[in-house]
């Protein structure tokens, strides 16, 4: 019952590579930092037309990409692990409603950036002016969901969930951690507490190791 999943360090498919870890799923990752070119690309092609990673290949057969969905169906797979309120839980609709405005608000901003000239072609200028903006856009969305967010331990309340392992990796992306304590203090606090997690140090160390004041 091995799941397959395309992923890189460092990438979107970390959290989903920690929600893993935490329930204690056999899986093999196949290594594809799209990044880095078309070859990179080409590996992910086999199971995601969009050559993008992550992509999941479930122990069935099924495909299932984009970090969020991954993430939400792992958590609803393995309600005995609690990384996700349920149905009938009163705090599912902030759930849905957080991981969905990480994936839109957030992490497509990461399309645009790093390569920006699929918007801008090659003007020097326009793509230094596309990664300010795109990093202050990061950087205000952070603080527009901590101004709209009570954190108890963590995120969601007591409980850790994917939610938090999905801003526990998002954050430590451009505009990087000290601009997203500043930004967002509250989840601050939640994010510190997640990266210290006994159970992940192993794991953070091998898949995503930073400093904390990057």
């Amino acid at each position: 019952m091995t799941y397959t999943l395309y992923g890189a360090a460092g990438s979107g498919s970390v959290p989903v590579e920690a929600a893993m870890t935490l329930i204690g799923l056999d899986y093999r990752v196949i290594e594809a930092v799209t990044w880095e070119g078309e070859a990179e690309r080409d590996k992910v092609a086999v199971v995601n037309p969009m050559r993008q990673i992550p992509a999941m290949i479930t122990p069935e057969g099924e495909t299932i990409t984009e970090s969020a969905a991954i993430l939400i169906w792992l958590a609803d797979s393995h309600p005995e692990t609690r990384l996700g309120p349920r149905l009938d839980d009163p705090r599912r609709a902030q759930f849905l409603r957080w991981m969905t405005f990480i994936s839109a608000a957030v992490y497509s901003m990461f399309w645009v950036r790093d390569v920006p000239s699929r918007l801008v072609g090659d003007d020097a200028a326009a793509q230094a002016e596309v990664r300010l903006r795109t990093a202050e856009r990061i950087a205000n969305c952070w603080g527009l969901m901590d101004s709209q967010i009570t954190p108890g331990r963590f995120l969601l309340g007591e409980d850790l969930s994917v939610l938090d392992l999905y801003v526990a990796v998002a954050s430590r992306w451009t505009p990087r951690r000290t601009r997203f304590y500043a930004e967002a203090p509250r989840m601050a606090e939640v994010m510190r507490r997640v990266d210290a997690l006994p159970e992940l140090q192993p794991f953070w160390s091998t898949r995503f190791p930073f400093t904390d004041d990057a």
